[in-house]
């Protein structure tokens, strides 16, 4: 064999040695996440069972407790006249935490303020509103929407239909036939049907100006101005109030459910501090203590959170007219 031969023979070789390294190397790596994969199947398999252990044991049937619109746009959900403790609680409705604690206590909210033991105040917001579209118009879309649903009595109702149609989380989702459909599942008139579908076009075009065309201005101008370590520290409805002084004019938000819940929004950072100070979703106050996340995400905690508290005062007052902002 001539030394030609000999050199190509070699590199064949070595080739063959470096195909045989990479096949176990790979057979190494699938071993390795097929024992972590049996491992994630074990983890959630037993988060499953206790999860469902926790349950109470039936899904709530019976007829809710009125519903009263408040004039910040939130829901109260509570007997008439009844002394209880006042159960608050913030979400998001494109957070998947939200949605795990609406799937596993929206019962226990709705049997407790039922049978006069709580008064429950949903108080709707957007944590994700400066976000990258679509995450942050899911949110705004689907907070707008509730707050429609709202000026019909059918919050509650409508309320579980966002989280149970949840989109995944960088996933378009919450449009607008969407939303219509699922409001005719609430058992609404056709005539609230029909204004329904008359505000979620209005409000998803607001959405749709503010998160692809206003917001992404406001926030390079702010950049620019003040600084991307000061813009950190301002909460959105603090950089609205920025931007009218500065040439980006927030009044199209003026009387819709959109700039209404991005008010609320910025109000929940506000309302509370120190230990109860609001920073995530979801977040669930009774009397004003903000609970830990084993008592707000488990049945038996916010069960025995209720019992254990006296009778509480809601901090708002009832809209005027019943619903319906401008």
């Amino acid at each position: 064999m001539g030394s030609a031969a000999r050199q190509r023979s070699r590199e064949r070789l070595k080739e063959q040695r470096e195909k045989d390294k990479r096949k176990a190397a790979r057979m190494r790596t699938l071993a390795v996440v097929g024992a972590a994969a049996g491992v994630v199947i074990l983890i959630v398999g037993i988060g499953y069972a206790i999860l469902n252990s926790d349950r109470s044991g039936s899904e709530f049937d019976g007829a809710l407790a009125p519903q009263v619109v408040q004039e910040d746009g939130s829901v109260v959900m509570a007997q008439s006249g009844v002394q209880a403790p006042v159960v608050e609680v913030y979400a998001d409705y494109q957070c998947p935490a939200c949605r795990q604690f609406e799937l596993l206590n929206g019962d226990v909210l709705k049997e407790t303020a039922a049978a006069g033991e709580a008064i429950v105040h949903f108080r709707p917001v957007s944590i994700f509103a400066q976000q990258p579209v679509p995450i942050s118009s899911n949110s705004l879309r689907a907070g707008a929407a509730a707050r429609a649903a709202a000026d019909h009595g059918v919050f509650v109702e409508f309320n579980d239909l966002l989280f149970e149609n949840q989109p995944t989380e960088g996933e378009a989702g919450f449009t607008t036939d969407e939303l219509k459909e699922w409001f005719r599942e609430t058992g609404a008139s056709e005539g609230a049907a029909t204004a329904f579908d008359e505000r979620i076009d209005s409000e998803a075009a607001v959405v749709t100006r503010f998160t692809e065309d206003y917001l992404p201005a406001l926030t390079e101008d702010a950049v620019e101005q003040i600084g991307q370590e000061n813009l950190a520290t301002m909460v959105l409805s603090d950089l609205l109030a920025w931007g009218a002084e500065n040439g980006h004019d927030p009044s199209f938000l003026d009387g819709t459910y959109t700039g209404e819940i991005i008010d609320a929004t910025g109000t929940a950072y506000t309302r509370y501090s120190g230990d109860n100070a609001f920073r995530a979703t979801p977040s669930v106050y009774i009397n004003g203590e903000l609970l830990d996340n084993s008592t707000t995400m488990t049945v038996r905690g916010l069960n025995g959170a209720i019992e254990d508290a006296s009778a509480g005062e809601v901090q708002t007052e009832p809209l005027a007219d019943g619903g319906g902002a401008e």
